[in-house]
């Protein structure tokens, strides 16, 4: 390498210089390398020793800002939507009270001064009365004349396939309120929407159906197992929709009363200890997934209490949260009596209103033999 560098010739347009370079063996290896990069790089054409300069960058000259104005005050946000606004319509029932919150109720889930409601914990009550005549004809003139058998077909032709991009899924929370805002932005492009349910709330599609209509304002025109399509109506207006201020987190949920009673009303603890434990070592009627479709698990437990007295739900997987949400559908749905979660299996008692009902059957038929 050393060799190269010094048989190298500089241009022809220079005379030639003649360089004697004497080594010494005592001499450290850095002061030749400095030797040369003095001696070579006197000539801007040497390509190894004159590397490329860029020019500096001007300074840029630092401006003052001007001052930020203040801007002004956001006043809450009004809705005239005529319901209380919760997390959860489908999946709550507003008769029942808690009896504690695992947070403050000042604590609103819309956020500090957002909205002009109050927040107490488990909703955010309207200020003015429902005029349920007037929320009638407004939902009428929205949804126009009705729709003909043709009208229909091509809705459901057009957005029940499941590639349809006109698509909410409802989960375990029900029809919620954020999924409302969801809806009127698909509305804005599409007439229907295509919603697919999954998990607690398909055992009651009926209460889902409702609730869709009752908070969007729109018309649930096909159902297929656990496929709706929610149908916004001829005169819907994107550009008047209603004001849906936003939740920006999930609220806590409150403390209810106990699901489950020590005892069983009606019965001792002994044969509540008993119905238990037969229960759990029964065959299960049914073994339920995690956000399955259970929209036939009430006609099947129906069905199973005219024949049994206690039948259990296999709800491995499912989580403990859903399996109390299942027992208390169904505890309203069929009804029936839980007596017993645990494993994630749920333990049913059909109760004592089918004995009543067999008693008083059995008297009506001795009296008829008796006046015979």
């Amino acid at each position: 390498m050393l060799r190269k560098l010094l048989s190298w010739r500089p241009s022809t347009h220079k005379p030639q210089t003649t360089l004697t370079l004497t080594l010494r063996p005592n001499t450290p290896f850095p002061s030749l390398s400095r030797f040369l990069s003095q001696s070579l790089s006197e000539d801007p054409y040497d390509p190894p020793f004159s590397p490329s300069s860029k020019p500096p960058k001007p300074k840029k000259k630092k401006t003052q800002k001007s001052p930020k104005k203040n801007p002004s005050p956001t006043r809450p946000l009004k809705s005239d939507i005529p319901f209380d606004f919760r997390y959860s319509y489908s999946e709550t029932d507003p008769s029942v009270e808690p009896i504690g919150f695992r947070e403050p109720p000042r604590f609103s889930p819309f956020g500090p001064g957002r909205i002009d409601r109050a927040w107490t914990g488990t909703s955010a009550p309207a200020h003015q009365e429902v005029d349920p005549e007037r929320i009638a004809q407004e939902r009428n003139r929205v949804l126009g004349d009705p729709l003909s058998d043709e009208e229909i077909a091509e809705l459901v032709e057009r957005y029940r396939h499941s590639d349809c991009s006109r698509q909410i899924n409802l989960g375990k929370g029900g029809v919620t309120h954020n999924m409302l805002d969801d809806i009127n932005n698909h509305w804005r492009r599409a007439e229907a929407v295509r919603i697919k349910c999954l998990g607690v709330p398909t055992l009651d599609m009926d209460n889902v159906c409702f609730h869709l209509e009752d908070k969007s304002g729109g018309k649930v025109i096909y159902q297929h197992i656990n496929i709706l399509l929610l149908y916004r109506g001829r005169n819907y207006d994107p550009k008047n929709r209603p004001v849906i201020p936003l939740m920006l987190w999930k609220p806590y949920a409150p403390i209810y009363p106990k699901l489950v009673k020590n005892v069983a009303e009606g019965l001792t603890f002994e044969q509540t200890k008993e119905m238990r434990n037969g229960g759990l070592t029964s065959p299960p009627l049914m073994k339920l997934t995690r956000n399955g479709v259970y929209v036939n698990v009430v006609d099947r437990v129906r069905e199973a209490f005219k024949i049994e007295e206690v039948v259990r739900l296999d709800c491995t997987h499912v989580g403990t949260s859903d399996c109390k949400r299942i027992g208390v559908k169904l505890r309203d749905l069929v009804p029936c009596v839980p007596i017993l979660f645990k494993d994630e299996q749920i333990i049913l008692w059909r109760g004592q209103r089918d004995q009543e009902q067999e008693s008083n059957v059995s008297k009506e038929v001795t009296s008829a033999l008796m006046l015979e």
